[in-house]
């Protein structure tokens, strides 16, 4: 069997569970995950490596409208992993028919040459056989015109990832492996650390706040008895802050023990975590914060 290898780059709407999967597919978290969107920033690299093949994975923000500069950066990520993928992994929320979102993006990002298949996701969850069939149904009918795989999965449970990767291997051309087999990602570690930050505000805050944060890493020293971390958390108000810091400090005391049980996992040594939390009016429209942020393409 000839070795295979390429880009998967996984589209969708937000929610929808790409991160999800991708770290179910990769056996270990990579990306963080909530039932918040815009979850995902920017487009990170899942490496699968097995003896069919590598497979890279491109994690894409969720296609929406932009409503800010920042949303046109997300929306431009996920444009760009298209041109230079092999494959594109189309994931669609299974418990609601086809919507306009979708249909947007098949008309809009999938309107290419390149191979297309479409995992339509958390399909378990619905119980009825016959509204099954009909969502099922609903995004088939988006690929009339040129009929592509789909396979149903769960991206929780890991239900049907072997049928999914094995309809990946089948549209990948044959290559040499771009990245050891040891690899997993192609993230550094500061990046991962202050998403885990960012993940562990997204599942603890409510409303707007979520969207307003933004996570530098302002010192990581590696030593060999304990790595020190200092971060801080950024937000575009006041009020935001508040919620943040949480009574006598309470709120962000439980980020920052979520956060840092995580990345002791993830480093498999003690962490010593600072964090502190300021205010950057706006920045989510401001060009230059964006840049200082790191969302730029």
């Amino acid at each position: 069997m000839a070795y295979k290898s390429g880009f998967v780059a996984i589209i969708g709407r937000p929610n929808v569970g790409k991160s999800t999967l991708l770290n179910k597919i990769i056996g270990q978290k990579i990306v963080i995950t909530s039932s918040k969107p815009q979850t995902t920033r920017r487009r990170i690299n899942g490496i699968y490596t097995s003896e069919k093949g590598q497979i890279i994975f491109v994690d894409t923000p969720g296609v929406h409208k932009p409503l800010h500069k920042l949303g046109e950066f997300l929306l431009e990520e996920a444009k760009m992993s298209i041109p230079d993928a092999d494959v594109i992994l189309f994931l669609v929320d299974g418990t609601e028919p086809a919507g306009k979102g979708d249909e947007w993006i098949v008309n809009n990002l999938l309107n290419t040459e390149i191979p297309v298949i479409m995992a339509i996701n958390k399909i378990d969850l619905v119980k009825s056989p016959e509204k099954r069939a009909e969502n099922i149904e609903s995004y088939k009918k988006l690929f009339a015109a040129r009929p592509v795989p789909t396979v149903t999965i769960s991206a929780k449970t890991g239900r049907n990832m072997d049928d999914l990767l094995n309809n990946i291997y089948r549209k990948l051309p044959k290559g040499p492996a771009y990245y050891s087999e040891d690899e997993i990602t192609t993230q550094d570690m500061k990046a991962i650390v202050a998403e885990t930050i960012r993940e562990k505000v997204l599942r603890n805050t409510k409303e707007e706040v979520p969207h307003s944060v933004a996570v530098m890493i302002d010192y990581f020293h590696e030593k060999e008895e304990i790595t020190e971390i200092s971060a801080s958390i950024y937000v575009e108000a006041e009020s935001q802050k508040g919620i943040i810091i949480g009574d006598k400090g309470s709120m962000l005391k439980k980020i920052g023990t979520e956060a840092r049980i995580d990345i002791e996992a993830l480093l498999e040594a003690k962490v010593f975590l600072d964090l502190h939390v300021k205010v950057r009016k706006k920045w989510r429209k401001n060009p230059s914060d964006l840049k200082r942020f790191g969302y730029t393409p």
